[in-house]
């Protein structure tokens, strides 16, 4: 400012210099401004009364963040003093006459808020497992969950973000496709689909992947894609097949591949070369599996309607094999909310027992030899851990497999390495995760696998068991055994039986030595 004043003053001096002569400013001032400087005893009182205005600013800033703390902690005081957790009755007489949205939202707020800053704004009269069994009550009745996933989801997540993902499953996920490179490129695709008023953007962390904004025409049935030039696929999807990694000339097998989003993304990478196998075990799904195939323009695909755990039987040695296993459907609750309330325990365990069946076959049909090995990728549209390290786990202590990195960079959130006490391997963090309230995506969940041929002499990598409820149940009972009286009775050695045909010669040392037997008989003889 000084520096400008300064500037300003000698423009307005040689301005002025036909009015007011130079004589009547002091010399040292007039040097001074013709330097552009200005010192501390002549400040213009311009800047005096802008740094004035500074420091008021500085200090209504800091009174009002006063201010804020201030309410802030009094709305706590109130909250702690205020807040009661209705007893059973009152509960039962919500869910007879009907809920008040409103205030059943507000006590939700409230009581996350106390979970979050338990120490401080908690009730002495209530533990903190009452206040999370009335969050989850509530929880269950706002959104429509049933108790079961209600549960599962507070025992993955803390409360934040266990909100969160409930709130993020109640909105419609973006538009997402992917473009055809065996027809057309994407920045061709852009331009196409922009005339036509389609609003698109690509995807930063794939080459094919566009995102529909708005669009004033519908998007399955422009000429575009009646040509076959784009897919219409969400984007967690495309994780399994760039995690895959198909190459061209390779032998692959999709094994769970309608309705096809999937299996002609892999021949799209294949470039139309090699040898690809669709599999599905509905009959149904055929149909749109091959009409997809037929509109992409794939030609090095065949379509079979197996049952992916018996086809080991029929085939064996493909490269790479991808195996989207059929689910709970956990991750994609936005787009069907009757998983909300369908899916139980029981459901989970007979899905988790298909899965780890598909996986051993998956396993099975991938090439295992000295010379090349094969690469497994398995993912889920699910966020459970039944479905997802569970399923890995298993299948590492069954086959000679090893966890190997995905590809998919920093992309995803790490798998679990233990999830309450259960306990995975290490290399569990190689696998991804992906949920809908942190990438705006389906949840779904991506691991690979390679084939590992042990040689003689090797040893296999040790691999830790998950540690079940019955089996620390029975160790702990171990450890509490009281250990046996050693003065106590002794058990019978079981009688050898005796065989009449079997005769005992008896043997010298000094006949030994004459005869001079060899190593096995002087063994057998000292026997």
């Amino acid at each position: 400012i000084n520096a400008e004043y300064g500037a300003m003053s000698n423009d307005n001096s040689l301005s002025d210099s036909s009015q007011d002569s130079d004589d009547e400013l002091p010399k040292q001032k007039k040097q001074l401004l013709e330097d552009g400087i200005s010192s501390d005893s002549e400040i213009d009182p311009l800047v005096t009364k802008s740094r004035k205005i500074e420091e008021k600013r500085l200090e209504n800033i800091e009174q009002s963040q006063f201010e804020v703390d201030a309410e802030q902690q009094q709305a706590a005081a109130d909250l702690r003093l205020d807040f009661e957790i209705p007893d059973a009755a009152v509960l039962q007489k919500e869910e007879e006459q009907g809920f008040d949205m409103t205030m059943l939202w507000a006590r939700i707020e409230d009581v996350s808020r106390i979970l979050s800053n338990f120490k401080n704004l908690r009730n002495p009269k209530h533990s903190r497992a009452e206040y999370v069994s009335l969050l989850q009550r509530d929880l269950r009745f706002y959104y429509g969950y049933n108790d079961f996933l209600i549960e599962k989801f507070f025992s993955m997540f803390s409360v934040e973000e266990a909100l969160a993902l409930l709130d993020a499953n109640e909105k419609s996920r973006p538009i997402t496709l992917r473009a055809n490179t065996l027809k057309t490129r994407r920045i061709d695709l852009i331009k196409a689909l922009t005339e036509r008023g389609v609003h698109v953007e690509p995807i930063p962390w794939t080459k094919v992947g566009l995102q529909v904004f708005s669009s004033r025409v519908p998007v399955g049935a422009t000429p575009e894609y009646l040509a076959g030039h784009y897919m219409l696929q969400s984007a967690s999807s495309m994780t399994a097949v760039i995690a895959l990694d198909p190459k061209p000339g390779e032998r692959i097998l999709d094994m769970a591949s309608a309705p096809g989003g999937k299996a002609t993304f892999i021949a799209q990478l294949m470039k139309n070369k090699g040898f690809l196998i669709a599999n599905d075990v509905n009959p149904k799904r055929i149909a749109a599996l091959t009409a997809n195939l037929h509109r992409l323009g794939v030609t090095n695909c065949i379509v079979s309607n197996l049952d992916g755990r018996k086809l080991p039987e029929r085939m064996k040695g493909f490269d790479r094999v991808l195996l989207d296993a059929p689910c709970s459907g956990s991750g994609i609750v936005s787009r069907d909310p009757q998983v909300k309330v369908k899916k139980s325990r029981q459901d989970l365990q007979s899905l988790s027992a298909i899965q780890k069946e598909l996986i051993l076959a998956a396993i099975d049909c991938t090439k295992s030899s000295k010379s090349k090995s094969g690469f497994i990728v398995y993912s889920t549209c699910s966020i459970l851990v039944e479905e997802n390290e569970d399923v890995i786990q298993y299948a590492l202590t069954k086959r000679n497999v090893k966890l190997v990195d995905t590809g998919l960079g920093d992309f995803g959130v790490k798998g679990y390495v233990h999830s309450g006490k259960r306990r995975f391997h290490p290399k569990m963090a190689l696998t991804r995760r992906y949920y809908p309230h942190v990438y705006n995506m389906d949840g779904f969940f991506v691991a690979k696998l390679q084939t590992v041929n042990t040689a003689k002499g090797e040893v296999k990598e040790s691999i830790p068991k998950p540690i079940s409820e019955s089996e620390d149940v029975s160790r702990k009972r171990i450890r509490e055994a009281k250990p046996k009286d050693p003065n106590g009775p002794k058990t019978k050695r079981p009688k050898m039986n005796s065989n009449p045909k079997v005769t005992v010669q008896l043997i010298t040392r000094s006949e030994l030595k004459n005869s001079k037997p060899s190593r096995k008989k002087l063994k057998k003889a000292k026997k």
